[in-house]
């Protein structure tokens, strides 16, 4: 635990990328191979669940330390951070333990796991007290599930690839799946992500996935797209779907599928397993899942006479609208949020919100990779897969095209009425590259422009880390109804903490201080004076909000010092937003979407 400790002080103490390499790369030539295993799962992102109630790592706390409770409160303010708060707090061992990072976590803390709250102090206690500070401080945040140390999984494949002496792109391709949320690493895993390569290349296991290629964001002005990226005959454009990246993977008479979080997903999704009768083994494919609603009957869904064709090919919503006519259309986000997040599934949840996978890439075909072939010859043979499979839980991503890219960005601001963020644009003879990376293709996502809303800051909640002194997780506020009404109230609906400068942050944060009604634990409410402009990608009916609404990624656009409180947006505003399906549908299911 201590050589980990050290890495983990050596990591949080710099900002350079090359001092935290060389910080990894010294870690593990060093490291045996199971504390090694184990290292690589928390430094690439592996969160296993909590261990221990915060509740009682508090009341330990208190006892350990012969703390009053508002002195630990007001201590855990000042820091911001609980394991640091702790280890900080608790008494300093005279020495520190010498077993590594695996015997603590196979043999001391994961035991902890499930305890009955009389025998967890009886347990802690005494581990805590063979370590010293730094190592402390790290063993809490495995504990708490709370480990972070502004590594990135690409640092960490570069630092092995070092110490493999092999090619980076092999190390990620390796390390899929690697820290599923299932997962127990061993020395024996270790090794075969650092094992020399063969003249037969890696033998993919099992269900592994391969890892995702990833899209750069695309802002330039659409009359500057010709010179920047060429014409849209060079490229593949498809619509930017709203649902969950997956890799769906049928090896051996079975069926896997996997998030771009690499967390196996299967179970989650059974309606999918048919799918496994259907495609052939050495299959895989990438795609988006979505909830699925099937097409009304051909002769109501839609008006041909209304559709009128600009040039020799179809538009984008024609085609749109054609394959929904025939098989059905992709629904809110926020309705396959309600999937995600259900530990049983129901027979009404499965009848009410079904899924699909979005198929748009080919990554294996009768057990050879693809990745290497140009994307128009990996788009030609999923087509091919796809009609074949004959199977309504797998659909083709459709293609769009336009003679311009004028003509496509008239065609994209129907995104949202078609549930869709906008467009994604494939070079035709781009590789499936590893991450986000333009060496072998590139895969730009041209969105179209956020939602927006000017919103009131009503509470404030210090952040964590190098933020841990101010406040910066802010929550927002629209009014109920309009300006004429004097009885009207302020209505939270969003929380957000990115957007700003350190320079406005600091500025707000003072303005908070100054400003504080009440204080609730660790969050302050405020006397409304500041307005912000909010940015969020999507928006939906939801029971589970005071105001009806949830939004989807919401971040601060900009902080609006020339607008007055009383001109803040209302919750009329934030409901003409909706999609009209929301709208019209406002249904039990829909109500509960979060």
């Amino acid at each position: 635990m201590k050589a980990f400790a050290d890495l983990y002080s050596r990591l949080d103490a710099t900002t350079s990328s090359n001092a935290k390499l060389a910080a990894l790369r010294d870690y593990f030539f060093a490291a045996s191979p199971e504390d090694a295993a184990w290292a690589v799962y928390f430094l690439a992102g592996g969160r296993p669940r909590q261990l221990v109630p915060s509740k009682l790592l508090r009341e330990l706390t208190l006892t350990l330390a012969s703390l009053p409770p508002w002195l630990f409160e007001e201590s855990y303010h000042a820091v911001g951070d609980l394991a640091e708060t702790m280890a900080l707090l608790l008494p300093q061992a005279s020495h520190t333990s010498e077993d590594g990072l695996a015997t603590w976590v196979e043999d001391k803390l994961l035991p902890l796991r499930g305890l009955a709250p009389d025998v967890l102090p009886l347990q802690l206690t005494p581990l805590l007290q063979q370590l010293d500070q730094r190592s402390k401080l790290v063993c809490i945040k495995l504990i708490t599930g709370s480990f972070r140390v502004g590594v990135s999984r690409l640092l960490v494949t570069r630092a092995l690839a070092a110490v493999a002496g092999i090619d980076a792109k092999r190390i990620a391709q390796r390390l899929v799946g690697y820290t599923d949320l299932a997962a127990r690493p061993t020395a024996a895993d270790y090794l075969k992500l650092i094992a020399p390569v063969t003249e037969a290349g890696d033998e993919r296991s099992e269900g592994q996935p391969y890892p995702f290629f990833l899209a750069h964001p695309l802002q330039l002005p659409t009359d500057e797209l010709a010179a920047a990226i060429g014409s849209p005959e060079q490229w593949q454009v498809e619509w930017k779907w709203d649902g969950i990246r997956a890799q769906l993977v049928k090896r051996d008479g079975q069926l896997w599928l996997w998030s771009r979080g690499e967390e196996l997903v299967t179970e989650r999704f059974p309606e999918l397993q048919v799918l496994a009768q259907s495609l052939p083994d050495g299959t895989v494919i990438d795609g988006e899942l979505v909830v699925w609603k099937h097409a009304p009957a051909p002769e109501t869904a839609v008006d041909p006479d209304s559709i009128k064709d600009q040039t020799s090919h179809a538009t984008a919503r024609e085609k749109t609208i054609r394959s929904a006519k025939m098989q059905g259309e992709v629904q809110p986000f926020a309705l396959l949020q309600q999937r995600i997040g259900r530990k049983t599934l129901t027979a009404k949840i499965l009848q009410n919100l079904p899924v699909v996978i979005l198929a748009y890439d080919l990554l294996e075909w009768q057990g050879e990779d693809w990745r290497q072939q140009p994307q128009s010859a990996r788009r030609a043979q999923l087509e091919n897969i796809v009609e074949q499979c004959m199977q309504p839980q797998l659909q083709i991503s459709p293609l769009l095209s336009g003679e311009s890219w004028q003509a496509l960005d008239h065609q994209r601001a129907a995104s949202r009425s078609l549930g869709v963020e906008g467009f994604m644009l494939k070079r035709k003879d781009a590789l499936y590259g590893v991450g986000r990376t333009k060496d072998v293709g590139v895969w730009w996502k041209w969105k179209i422009e956020p939602y927006t809303a000017d919103a009131v800051l009503i509470y404030a909640q210090t952040g964590h880390g190098r933020r841990a002194s101010l406040y910066t997780d802010y929550t927002f506020a629209v009014w109920d109804s309009a300006a004429d009404n004097p009885e009207r109230k302020l209505v939270p609906f969003a929380k957000a903490y990115s957007g700003l400068t350190d320079a406005e942050m600091r500025a707000v944060d003072a303005i908070i201080r100054k400003t504080t009604v009440e204080k609730f634990g660790p969050v302050r409410s405020v006397t409304p004076t500041m307005v912000f402009e909010l940015g969020f990608e999507g928006i939906a009916l939801s029971g589970r909000h005071k105001s009806g609404i949830a939004v989807r990624f919401p971040r601060m656009l900009r902080w609006r010092q020339d607008k007055p409180v009383n001109e803040a947006d209302t919750l009329q505003t934030l409901q003409a937003l909706l999609p009209q399906t929301s709208r019209l549908e406002n249904g039990p299911e829909k109500q509960d979407a979060a």
